[in-house]
C-alpha cells in the first residue's frame, strides 16, 4: 500500500484527506532529486539527494534529505530538514491548508 500512495504523489497534489489517511510517524513519500536549481537545491553541489516525507505525531509533518550515498533510514534519523517553500513543493505538492501543517 505505501508503494501506491507514493506513487500516487507523484501526479497529483496532497489535500487533505490523503494526508489525514497517513499513520501518524510513517514516511509516505521518497525518492531522489538533484541538489541544483533545477532540482532542490539544498547547497548547490549537482549531486544526488534522498528524500523523505514524514508526517508527524501533531498533525504535522517534514522533508528531511541527505546525499544519495546514505540510505533511506539514514536520511530519517539524520538528514537536514527541507526549510525552502519552493523546495518543499517542488518535492510535495501540496495544498496550501496542508502546507500549513509542514514542521520547520
Amino acid at each position: 500500500m505505501k508503494n501506491k500512495i507514493i506513487k500516487k504523489l507523484k501526479t497529483m497534489m496532497l489535500v487533505d484527506k490523503i494526508f489525514d489517511d497517513f499513520p501518524n510517524g510513517q514516511i509516505f513519500a521518497k525518492g531522489e532529486i538533484e541538489d541544483n536549481p533545477l532540482g532542490v537545491n539544498m547547497s548547490n553541489s549537482d549531486k544526488m539527494l534522498k528524500w523523505i516525507a514524514k508526517k508527524g505525531y501533531a498533525d504535522d509533518w517534514c522533508i528531511y534529505v541527505h546525499w544519495s550515498e546514505s540510505g533511506f533510514d539514514f536520511v530519517e534519523s539524520n538528514g537536514d530538514k527541507v526549510i525552502s517553500k519552493d523546495n518543499i513543493q517542488r518535492l510535495i505538492p501540496c495544498t496550501e491548508n496542508v502546507f500549513k501543517k509542514y514542521r520547520y
